[in-house]
């Protein structure tokens, strides 16, 4: 099993083009034909060194995946988010289906959207709109 490891990595070592001063000496004693009872002692624990350095890449690399597909998920969920609210904006009629280009001056739908945002939540316009909204998208839902 060690010998199977150490054949493997080595070959991996070798192709390094800047391997580190303990793989450097692992190469060396590993290719060594006639080891003393003391190059066997370095070379087992440069092995144990590299056994650990070679868990810690992997679980680095693991620990990098976890990481990267929970920034994927949240992109994904972020994309849907403004999916759907451009999926709105065709409902409401502002925005073209087919081209995705505004039905509207850009500068006159960005000014209707900031007035809209700057209505009290307690306006009655607001429920107003909401059931409304409701409504489209319940029939929107249905069919």
């Amino acid at each position: 099993m060690r010998d199977d490891w150490l054949k493997g990595r080595l070959a991996y070592l070798q192709g390094l083009k800047a391997p580190s001063d303990h793989q450097r000496l692992l190469l060396l004693l590993a290719e060594k034909p006639d080891r003393t009872p003391e190059d066997e002692r370095k070379l087992t624990a440069l092995v144990h060194a590299e056994k650990a350095a070679e868990r810690a890449q992997k679980a680095r690399a693991n620990a990098a995946r976890i990481v990267n597909a929970e920034k994927l998920a949240a992109r994904k969920a972020r994309d849907r988010e403004l999916y759907n609210a451009a999926g709105l904006m065709i409902l409401a009629g502002l925005v073209d289906s087919r081209t995705g280009m505004p039905l509207l001056d850009r500068g006159e739908l960005l000014g209707a959207l900031m007035e809209l945002s700057r209505v009290a939540p307690e306006d009655e316009r607001k429920a107003q709109w909401k059931r409304k909204g409701d409504t489209l998208l319940a029939e929107k839902m249905k069919g």
